[in-house]
């Protein structure tokens, strides 16, 4: 398989072999399709090569049609996508990956991912292997996983995940997952990086202090935080002026310090779904209109 470059900017490579830029645009809560598609193509025209979305997103027709008119070819870009649980099982994971595809107008997906873990995710993944066997995927991972679930899909499969995507940001570290996922070889990827908006973490004071130092803002500091750990992380923006913020968190770096702060201010607390939690499991295996 060959290595991409993604425009002089930062990788990380799976544990595949495949590289993966480590900052991407995510689209998840942009349900109109044309803001949706705009921000994409100011996204990736920003430099962004890296796209993040998912069936249940209900927007991936409007990714398709900005990869389609963004003027940059489709080998240069990473392209992500997710399984919903109502698709686990193995012959209907094969099915919403075609669908997936269609709406994407594309012929391969960089990397697909089970969204949770929930339902029949063991036959669900066995189809993403098969997939990824046959070329249709360059990479295949996991979101939501706890460390029992991870150990359960690790005892019934060939492959391991190349990346656990999670709600990660600074008040909610997950640390233990995170030393889960590095020694197991899985890339963590925090979704909702910049604790989707939380007025408490963009106002802190400690961090309005860093950023001042750098002339950056404090969103930008929480970017170069999850780069410097390691991840690979996917902030999402429909304003312009932000979505250009986002991605100018190559130009300077935090000190020992200053990621110590950060990793201070673990709260321990969520702010979005627990898997753990067996009732919004039953929501989620119910029916998407109940969510």
């Amino acid at each position: 398989m060959q290595q991409k470059t993604y425009a002089g900017q930062p990788v990380v490579t799976l544990n595949n072999g495949v590289d993966i830029p480590a900052l991407g645009f995510g689209v998840w809560q942009i349900e109109d399709l044309k803001v949706c598609e705009d921000a994409v193509i100011k996204a990736i025209q920003t430099g962004y090569r890296m796209i993040d979305t998912a069936s249940i997103y209900l927007n991936e027709t409007a990714v398709g049609n900005a990869i389609k008119n963004s003027g940059i070819d489709r080998d240069e870009l990473f392209i992500t996508s997710k399984l919903w649980v109502q698709d686990h099982g193995y012959e209907k994971a094969k099915a919403a990956f075609q669908r997936t595809l269609d709406r994407l107008q594309l012929d391969y997906l960089d990397m697909y991912l089970l969204h949770w873990p929930f339902g029949d995710f063991q036959g669900a993944w066995k189809a993403l292997e098969e997939l990824y066997h046959e070329g249709k995927i360059k990479a295949i991972g996991v979101c939501n996983f706890t460390v029992e679930k991870l150990e359960e899909l690790k005892a019934n499969s060939d492959i391991t995940p190349v990346v656990n995507q999670i709600e990660l940001h600074p008040i909610f570290q997950q640390k233990e997952l995170q030393v889960y996922d590095r020694e197991n070889n899985i890339v963590t990827q925090p979704w909702s990086p910049l604790g989707n908006g939380n007025a408490g973490l963009l106002n802190n004071e400690a961090l309005k202090t860093i950023a001042g130092k750098y002339h950056k803002t404090v969103p930008q500091v929480i970017l170069r935080w999850h780069l410097q750990e390691g991840f690979v992380v996917i902030p999402k923006s429909v304003t312009p002026s932000r979505i250009e913020e986002n991605f100018n968190v190559f130009d300077f770096e935090l000190s020992d310090d200053e990621m110590d702060i950060i990793r201070a201010l673990d709260t321990g607390n969520r702010l979005f779904f627990d898997p753990k939690d067996p009732e919004w499991e039953q929501k989620m295996l119910r029916s998407v209109a109940d969510i």
